[in-house]
C-alpha cells in the first residue's frame, strides 16, 4: 500500500472511530495500535506502554493536575461570585459597568483558574442572572460570558498552553508571556463593545418606556454606596493577592511553572479554608473529585495523541 493511500486510510479510519462517538482518548489509542499492529513490526507494540510513559513523564505535564485544583479549588467556593460582586460595586457608574464588570471578572478568574470551561461556569452562574434582573438582552449577557470565558486559554496559567508547551516543545514560560498582550487587548476590545452594546440597549428602552409606557429594568439599576462597595473587597483581596504572588512567582524567576501550580494550588486550598470555612473533608471531597477527573481525562488524551502521533 502506497503512503498516500495509509495517509487516507488512517484519517479515514481515526474520523469514523471519533464520530462514532467514543472518547477522544480511547478512539486515538484504538487507531494507533490498531495500525500498528497491521501496518508496522511486532516489536512496535512492545514499546507501547513505555512510549507513552516517556512521554508523559515531563516536569511540564506536572502543572496540569496543580493549576486545575487550583481552579477548582476557587471555582467551588464563592470566591468566582465575590469577586463579580465586587467588580459590578465599584464599576457601576460606567456605562455598561456591569457587561464590563463581567468581563474583568472572567479575565480575573481565568488568571487563577487557567480554564475556559471553569470561568464560564463560576462567572456565568452569578453574572448571566445578575445581567438579566438588570434588563440585559439574553443573548448580550450570555455573549459577555462566552467572550469572557475565552480568555482562559490566553491567560497564564493556560492549560491550553501547557498542552501547546509540550507537544511542539516550546518554552511553557514564553508561551504564558506571549498571551498577555493579546489578552489585554482582548480585555479592552471586549469592554468597549460591552459600554457601546449597553449604550443602544439603554436607549432603546428610554425609547420604549417613553413611547409605549414599558418599563425595562434597564431604567432601575440598583446604586450602591461607598460604605457597600468597601464592605466587599475583604473577601477579593486575598485572591487577588494569590494571582499576583503566582504572576511575581512565575515572572520573576522565583519558580518553574510547575512549582508556581503547587504554589498555586496550596494557596488556594489555604484561603479557601480561611475565607469560605472549606476544610473539611466532605468539602474538599467535590474539590478532590473533580481535579482527579479532569486530570485523568487530560492526561489520557495526552498519552493517546502522542501514540498516534508517533504512529
Amino acid at each position: 500500500m502506497s503512503m498516500l493511500a495509509l495517509g487516507i486510510l488512517v484519517t479515514v479510519v481515526t474520523l469514523v472511530v471519533m464520530f462514532s462517538g467514543m472518547p477522544i482518548a480511547f478512539a486515538l489509542g484504538t487507531v494507533a495500535i490498531g495500525f500498528m499492529y497491521f501496518f508496522m513490526p511486532a516489536s512496535s507494540l512492545d514499546t507501547v506502554t513505555q512510549g507513552v510513559y516517556e512521554e508523559m513523564a515531563s516536569i511540564t505535564l506536572l502543572s496540569i493536575p496543580l493549576f486545575i485544583l487550583k481552579g477548582a479549588a476557587i471555582g467551588r467556593s464563592s470566591a468566582g461570585r465575590d469577586l463579580y460582586l465586587a467588580m459590578h460595586a465599584w464599576m457601576q457608574r460606567v456605562p455598561g459597568g456591569l457587561g464590563i464588570a463581567n468581563v474583568f471578572t472572567c479575565a480575573l478568574f481565568a488568571a487563577m483558574a487557567g480554564s475556559s470551561p471553569a470561568t464560564c461556569s463560576a462567572i456565568g452562574s452569578a453574572g448571566i442572572p445578575e445581567m438579566r434582573k438588570r434588563g440585559y438582552s439574553p443573548g448580550f449577557a450570555a455573549g459577555i460570558i462566552a467572550a469572557g470565558g475565552t480568555l482562559g486559554i490566553l491567560l497564564p496559567p493556560s492549560i491550553t498552553m501547557i498542552l501547546y508547551s509540550v507537544a511542539a516543545e516550546v518554552s511553557l514560560g514564553r508561551l504564558f508571556l506571549a498571551g498577555i498582550g493579546p489578552a489585554l487587548l482582548l480585555v479592552g476590545l471586549f469592554s468597549l463593545y460591552a459600554a457601546w452594546r449597553f449604550r443602544h440597549e439603554y436607549r432603546a428602552a428610554e425609547h420604549a418606556f417613553t413611547h409605549a409606557g414599558t418599563r425595562s429594568a434597564y431604567l432601575d439599576d440598583k446604586r450602591y454606596t461607598l460604605h457597600e462597595r468597601v464592605e466587599m473587597l475583604p473577601r477579593v483581596l486575598p485572591f487577588v493577592i494569590l494571582l499576583i504572588g503566582v504572576m511575581v512567582a512565575l515572572y520573576g524567576g522565583y519558580a518553574t511553572p510547575s512549582e508556581t501550580a503547587g504554589l498555586g494550588a496550596i494557596l488556594a486550598l489555604v484561603l479557601i479554608a480561611v475565607v469560605d470555612g472549606v476544610w473539611r473533608p466532605r468539602d474538599l471531597k467535590p474539590i478532590l473529585a473533580v481535579t482527579i477527573k479532569e486530570s485523568t481525562m487530560l492526561m489520557f488524551i495526552i498519552g493517546m495523541s502522542l501514540l498516534f502521533s508517533y504512529v
